[in-house]
């Protein structure tokens, strides 16, 4: 690949790394519909692995598929992009347990962020389903790349 080439990629996925992450602190801290606000709140977390996941399944019907994929879906969908795109921007991220670790990391802090600031919950099932969605991100970004080397060689 030439090095304009790489260099526009570079820039472009730079640009789409920035608008990710103004998009996903805009939707985990300030949206009011999504339960968001900074009224009188207490401090909440959860600590069980997989209890809220639990949860909301149990009572799907209750609460409404729309909730559930909300919660469990979009969840791994909203770091998606973090393991596809960092790959991209930073050669030494192009490795499963380095993604693995940042995604844990990055979700680490929101999930702090929002215990700290008390909008959302400090949750260790949405840790689980972030680094889950980084995760998923890298593999698109490997399968992606090796169809790009194999197609342009």
């Amino acid at each position: 690949m030439k090095k304009e080439t790489k260099k526009k990629i570079q820039i472009v996925s730079a640009g789409l790394f920035l608008l990710y992450l103004i998009c996903l602190t805009y939707f985990l801290f300030f949206v009011e519909s999504l339960g968001r606000s900074y009224a009188e709140r207490e401090y909440t977390y959860n600590l069980h692995l997989f209890k809220e996941i639990t949860r909301f399944w149990r009572y799907r019907k209750e609460l409404g598929m729309a909730a559930v994929l909300a919660n469990i879906v979009g969840n791994v969908i909203c770091f998606i992009p973090f393991g596809a795109i960092l790959p991209v921007l930073n050669r030494k991220a192009r490795n499963f347990f380095m993604i693995l670790t940042l995604s844990f990391e990055f979700s680490l802090l929101v999930e702090c962020t929002q215990l700290i600031s008390k909008v959302g919950s400090f949750d260790v099932d949405d840790l689980f389903l972030n680094t889950l969605g980084g995760v998923l991100g890298f593999l698109l970004f490997t399968i992606c790349n090796r169809m790009r080397r194999k197609h342009y060689g």
